[in-house]
């Protein structure tokens, strides 16, 4: 015989699980709290492949490679702002945020192409950022081919709705290929690589290229623009054409020199003096790195007080002499993207590569992000 329960919540349930619905379709939605991802830290000897004794005052004897946050796909363009290392993580479209004791969280995306159809290329996100002498982030927009600023940051929120001014977007009416790497001058220009690695298919027969040329270029007077104000295009100057694969930019101490490398087919660093009112001259091979059959090549760059030279390239982390002499290589289980200075002391480099962002501690401070006059 089949029994029939009399209990009342099962008699009520489709009439309380209704009600229940239909509050929640009344209660407005709430946006969720920004998170953080605890990371751990991982420690181990630092391997170095030392070519010139001068290393030795470089890099110490026993340092060691911490690797603080992992998980990703293609790490670069780091910057330390405000005890926060941030980041681009280019294939997920975002700008992430590492800060020590807490771990990573996202800091903005979509940072580069915001199109609502999938982007149908390899990195559609923002590549390399640094800081005005007002301390605002700029960032190489990369697949939104240009170059912009943040006129504030929080530096504990998200910030999809920051006001965002450009700085450059248009050389001669055309279309900038996707900027990479960029770096301020005392005098408030910012000076910027233009390779094509922002575009779908990533080189010159992709049909958004405008530009026939991969250049150099600088903006002057970026610094003073006013927020949200469109940028100065007829003021764009083209210094540097002849570079196939224009990629990591850094000025030497006091702003002498302006440091570019090129990706392929060389992988080659090369010099140029500044004049005064901004150009360059003299163009100088300073280091060719073709012969070396080490993973990596050319990226990003930055640059002690002494002068030497910090880059990704072969093998992990160069490092040049002012006079372009590889003094030692910092062996990275991981092809490097960009590199940056952090910490009050600034002689802790931290190194984005691949899937992971590294540090160690070196012995001479990194220069300031932007120099003094």
């Amino acid at each position: 015989m089949k029994t029939v329960s009399t209990n009342p919540l099962r008699l009520f349930a489709p009439a309380i699980f209704a009600l229940l619905f239909l509050a929640a379709a009344l209660i407005p939605a709430q946006t969720p709290a920004p998170t953080t991802t605890p990371t751990r830290i991982t420690s181990t000897p630092l391997s170095v492949d030392r070519v010139d004794p001068a290393s030795s005052r470089i890099v110490p004897a026993n340092a060691k490679l911490d690797r603080v946050a992992t998980g990703f796909t293609w790490v670069e363009g780091p910057v330390w702002v405000s005890g926060s290392l941030f980041f681009a993580e280019i294939p997920s479209n975002s700008i992430r945020r590492w800060t020590p004791g807490k771990g990573v969280s996202i800091f903005l995306q979509p940072s580069g192409y915001k199109g609502s159809a999938p982007y149908g290329g390899r990195e559609p996100g923002s590549n390399g950022m640094t800081l005005d002498a007002q301390g605002r982030l700029t960032v190489a927009g990369h697949a939104q081919r240009d170059i912009f600023r943040f006129e504030s940051v929080d530096s504990e929120a998200p910030q999809p709705d920051a006001v965002q001014t450009v700085l450059a977007d248009r050389y001669q009416s055309l279309r900038l290929n996707s900027p990479n790497d960029l770096v301020y001058r005392s005098d408030g220009s910012v000076y910027f690589t233009d390779p094509p690695y922002g575009l779908r298919k990533q080189n010159d027969s992709d049909p958004e290229k405008e530009l026939q040329v991969n250049g150099v270029y600088r903006i002057p007077g970026a610094a003073d623009q006013k927020p949200g104000a469109p940028p100065s295009r007829d003021n764009l100057q083209l210094l540097i054409s002849d570079l196939p694969r224009p990629n990591g930019i850094a000025f030497s101490p006091g702003e002498k020199f302006l440091y570019v490398d090129s990706t392929e087919p060389k992988k080659i660093w090369m010099r140029y003096a500044v004049l005064p009112e901004g150009t360059l001259a003299d163009p100088t091979l300073l280091y060719d790195g073709t012969a070396d059959p080490r993973p990596g090549g050319p990226d990003g760059m930055k640059v002690d007080v002494q002068g030497n030279i910090y880059s990704a390239g072969p093998g992990g982390v160069i490092i040049l002499s002012p006079d372009g002499k590889r003094l030692a290589t910092l062996l990275i289980p991981e092809r490097v993207g960009n590199v940056a200075w952090g910490g009050a002391d600034r002689k802790t480099l931290y190194i984005c590569a691949s899937t992971s962002v590294y540090r160690v501690r070196l012995s001479i401070p990194g220069l300031p992000v932007v120099q003094s006059k």
